[in-house]
C-alpha cells in the first residue's frame, strides 16, 4: 500500500467495509414503510395480467429509474406488452405527476400506475386515479409533505411518520432497486438477476450528485463493475461516442449524465429512455448521435447565457437573480455556472408565458433553497426542491419582491464564511514527488466512485521546483507545469482553463500545488501525472 494512501485511509477512518464492499451488507429492503404492500399489489398486479404504466421525471435519475422498474417486473414475469413509461414534458408539465396522466392511465385501461423520483407531494392526482379505480405505487426520495398521498404504498426513506435513516441518501433510482430487491427475497425475481440493474442505479445516483457513502457506496462500487460490462446497446454506444475509456464518477458526471440530460433539457427525454431500453445495435447508434448532437447544442445555448450574464452589471446582493430570453432547458445549468463564478447562490429566470417567469436556482453551503422558496411563497405562483437545487415560477409584476425578498431571508440568516465551500483544502501532502506514484492511483482506484461524502483526495506539494511553464490549446488558455520535489523526482501537472497568475509564477518565491494525481497512457505505456486544483503562494 503507498504510503500516501495509507496515510489517508487512516485520516478518513475507512473501514474495510468501505475499502472492499460486499454486496450482502445491502439493507434488507423490507426496511422501508409500505415495500410489504408494494410487493404484494406488484404480485396481485402480475397474477392478473394487469396494465402497469410507469410515471418518472425526465432528467437521469427519473430516467434510469423508469428503465429500472420496468426491467424489473419483466424480470419478474410481466408481459412487456402489459407495461407502459410516462415521463413528463419539462416545458408542458414541469416537475411531478402531470394531470396528462389520468388521461392516458383511463384510456388505456391502466389499473397500476408506478411512479419513481416523484409523486411524494401529488395527493390531488392520486386522488383523482382513486376515483378511477386506478392504483398507485409511489418510489420516491424527496422532501415528503406532513399528510402522504392516499396510495397504495408510499416507498419513500424521508416519510415523516417513518423515516428510513440508513437509506435517505438513496436516489430515486436506488428507491427503485431497493423494490427489485425486495421482488428478489419475495421470490419473483431470480436471485442475482438484479445485479444487472446496478449501472442504472450508478448513473442515477451520481448524477443526481447523492451521497456515495453508506448504502450508496455498496451499490456504486458494485455499480462501476456492471456498467463496465454493460449488456445495454445504447450504454455502450454512448460510451464510445463520449470517448468514455474507463468508469468514474468524472466520465459520468461530466460525458454520459449531459448527454442522458440534454434530450430532456433541449426537447424530450423519451429519447434517453429509448436508448436505455433498446436491444439494438443499430438503433442505439442512430440515437447516441442524436443526443451527441443536442449536447453541442446545449452547451452552445449555455455558454451564451452564461457569458450574457457574466458581462451585466453585478448587483452587490448575496443573491443573483437574472432574466433573460434563456431556454428553458439550461436554466439550472447556468444557475450553476454562476454560483462556481461569482461564489453567490443563483436564480436564473426566463419569460415562459405572458407575464409568467421560470426559472432555477443553484446553491452552496449553509443556504437553503426550499427554505427560501417557504419564506417567498405568498409571491410566487409555484416553487420548490433541495436544499442547493430548486425551481421556481412567479409572475414578472414579482419578480422585484422576489429579488428583495430573497435577498432578505439571506441576510437574515447571518451566514459567515460561505466562501470557505469553495475553497480546495489538501488532506495529504509531501515534498518528494516518488510518493505521487502509479501505486498511489492504484490505491486511490479502490475509493471509487468518487463523489459526494467521498471525494476525490486533494495532496499538497510543498515548496516544489518549477522546472518549466508552457501554454496549451488553441488559444494558449491551458497550462502544463512541471514540478521537482525535493526527492528529485519530476510530476507533470496540467490545468485547464488555468488563472493566468498560474502561467507567469515567480521561481524565486515559495509556493505549494494542490493536486489530484491521474493515470496517463500513450503508446501502451503508464505514466502519473496530476491535474492542478490550486496555487498557494506560502
Amino acid at each position: 500500500m503507498n504510503k500516501l494512501f495509507a496515510q489517508l485511509v487512516e485520516k478518513r477512518h475507512l473501514s474495510e467495509a468501505f475499502l472492499h464492499p460486499k454486496y450482502e451488507n445491502l439493507a434488507d429492503p423490507f426496511e422501508l414503510n409500505d415495500m410489504d404492500k408494494a410487493v404484494f399489489r406488484v404480485e396481485k398486479a402480475l397474477n392478473n395480467h394487469e396494465k402497469i404504466l410507469i410515471y418518472g421525471d425526465y432528467d437521469v435519475d427519473g430516467v434510469t429509474a423508469s428503465t429500472l422498474v420496468e426491467q424489473a417486473l419483466i424480470l419478474a414475469g410481466a408481459n412487456p406488452e402489459n407495461i407502459e413509461i410516462m415521463l413528463p414534458d419539462r416545458f408542458a408539465d414541469g416537475y411531478g405527476m402531470s394531470p396528462r396522466l389520468i388521461e392516458r392511465a383511463k384510456n388505456n385501461q391502466i389499473t397500476l400506475v408506478i411512479t419513481v423520483d416523484c409523486g411524494s407531494k401529488n395527493h390531488a392526482i392520486i386522488d383523482e386515479l382513486n376515483t378511477l379505480s386506478i392504483d398507485t405505487i409511489i418510489m420516491d426520495h424527496h422532501e415528503c409533505a406532513d399528510t402522504l398521498p392516499e396510495a397504495v404504498a408510499v416507498i419513500n426513506p424521508h416519510r415523516q411518520d417513518k423515516p428510513t435513516p440508513i437509506l435517505q441518501n438513496l436516489a430515486g433510482v436506488g428507491v427503485a432497486f431497493k423494490t427489485a430487491q425486495a421482488l428478489v427475497k419475495r421470490g419473483l425475481i431470480v436471485d442475482g438477476q438484479e445485479k444487472w440493474l446496478l449501472d442504472l442505479v450508478l448513473l442515477g445516483t451520481i448524477c443526481d450528485n447523492m451521497l456515495l457513502t453508506g448504502e450508496n457506496r455498496i451499490l456504486g462500487y458494485f455499480g462501476v463493475k456492471v456498467l463496465a460490462k454493460t449488456r445495454r446497446p445504447g450504454l455502450r454506444e454512448l460510451m464510445r461516442t463520449a470517448n468514455v475509456k474507463r468508469i468514474t464518477s468524472d466520465s459520468i458526471g461530466f460525458q454520459l449524465g449531459p448527454r442522458l440530460n440534454a434530450a430532456g433539457r433541449l426537447e424530450t427525454a423519451e429519447l434517453s429512455l429509448e436508448l436505455l431500453r433498446t436491444n439494438a445495435n443499430t438503433e442505439a447508434t442512430t440515437i447516441a448521435a442524436r443526443l451527441e448532437e443536442l449536447n453541442k447544442k446545449r452547451r452552445l445555448e449555455q455558454r451564451a447565457a452564461t457569458e450574457e450574464i457574466a458581462h451585466r452589471e453585478q448587483k452587490n446582493e448575496p443573491v443573483i437573480i437574472e432574466t433573460g430570453n434563456f431556454h428553458e432547458g439550461i436554466l439550472g445549468i447556468v444557475a450553476g455556472r454562476l454560483v462556481e463564478e461569482f461564489h453567490k447562490p443563483a436564480f436564473v429566470l426566463t419569460e415562459i408565458d405572458g407575464g409568467i417567469l421560470k426559472g432555477s436556482g443553484r446553491s452552496f453551503g449553509d443556504f437553503n433553497l426550499s427554505e427560501a422558496l417557504s419564506f417567498v411563497k405568498n409571491i410566487i405562483i409555484s416553487g420548490g426542491g433541495h436544499a442547493g437545487a430548486a425551481g421556481v415560477k412567479l409572475e414578472q409584476k414579482s419578480l422585484f419582491e422576489f429579488r428583495e425578498k430573497i435577498n432578505e431571508y439571506y441576510r437574515s440568516l447571518h451566514l459567515v464564511e460561505q466562501e470557505n465551500y469553495f475553497k480546495s483544502h489538501a488532506e495529504l501532502e509531501t515534498t518528494n514527488l516518488g510518493d505521487i506514484s502509479l501505486e498511489l492511483v492504484e490505491d486511490l482506484k479502490l475509493l471509487e466512485p468518487f463523489g459526494a461524502g467521498n471525494e476525490e483526495p486533494v495532496i499538497c506539494i510543498k515548496d516544489p521546483e518549477i522546472v518549466e511553464t508552457r501554454r496549451m490549446g488553441d488559444q494558449g488558455q491551458h497550462l502544463r507545469i512541471d514540478l521537482r520535489g525535493k526527492d528529485g523526482k519530476i510530476l507533470k501537472c496540467v490545468a485547464f482553463y488555468a488563472p493566468e497568475a498560474w502561467f507567469n509564477l515567480d521561481n524565486t518565491e515559495t509556493y505549494d500545488f494542490l493536486i489530484k494525481p491521474v493515470e496517463n497512457e500513450w503508446n501502451g505505456t503508464r505514466s502519473v501525472e496530476a491535474r492542478l486544483i490550486d496555487v498557494v503562494m506560502v
